[in-house]
């Protein structure tokens, strides 16, 4: 829990050893200065497209959480009343447990039932199985999406209502990074769609310029 004495949640790492472990070293070692985010999501030859994205769900529920730690201070019941990004957009959190109909709940509720429901995926594993002898679940790409829906929702929050207290630290470039890396993956794999994308379309344009095409 974040709320809980502002603590950061435990990150989740890959076994040593597996196939997930090494996909996880080949793509946090593409990730160098001068690479190309929009090359460096792209399955690598020979990979199996749902490894890839079990790594990448996990690389990114670790990076976002992290983000909204950095701001979780400023984020309270009080000040953000609602999961927003400004007046125009609003995210409802839906479950199959406590809150069955979309439901207008604060933005640290949001975030903090968001963490949790993605960590229990995770670490579930007729979702995301341990290792290459258990098959990926038929509704496993279904599952992958729905994450990566919402994960996006914290970037735009963040960017809508707290940017200015990462400018302030000084982490406004980490963010920047991690948002495009985030936003050439979802679009390479078609994983989120545009309407969806709608609320940062903006500073997608200048983050992440399209390749010209040859």
């Amino acid at each position: 829990m974040f709320k809980n004495g502002k603590t950061f949640r435990p990150k989740k790492k890959f076994e040593e050893g597996t196939l997930r472990f090494n996909l996880h070293k080949k793509a946090t070692a593409s990730l160098s200065t001068d690479i190309d985010l929009q090359d460096a999501v792209k399955l690598p030859a020979e990979e199996d497209l749902n490894e890839w994205m079990a790594v990448h769900v996990v690389d990114f529920f670790n990076r976002i959480n992290l983000i909204y730690g950095t701001v979780c201070d400023f984020c309270t019941e009080e000040s953000c009343k609602k999961m927003s990004g400004g007046n125009q957009y609003e995210y409802m959190w839906q479950d199959e447990k406590e809150y069955k109909r979309p439901t207008s709940v604060s933005a640290p509720k949001y975030i903090d039932l968001l963490m949790d429901w993605v960590e229990a995926l995770i670490n579930n594993e007729h979702y995301f199985p341990p290792n290459t002898d258990m098959p990926f679940p038929k509704g496993f790409m279904h599952t992958v999406k729905q994450i990566f829906r919402r994960l996006f929702r914290v970037f735009v929050h963040v960017y809508y209502h707290h940017f200015s207290k990462l400018v302030q630290i000084g982490a406004e470039a980490h963010v920047n990074t991690c948002y495009q890396h985030f936003y050439y993956f979802v679009t390479n794999f078609k994983l989120i769609e545009e309407k969806e994308l709608e609320p940062l379309k903006d500073l997608t344009k200048t983050l992440c310029p399209s390749k010209p095409t040859k």
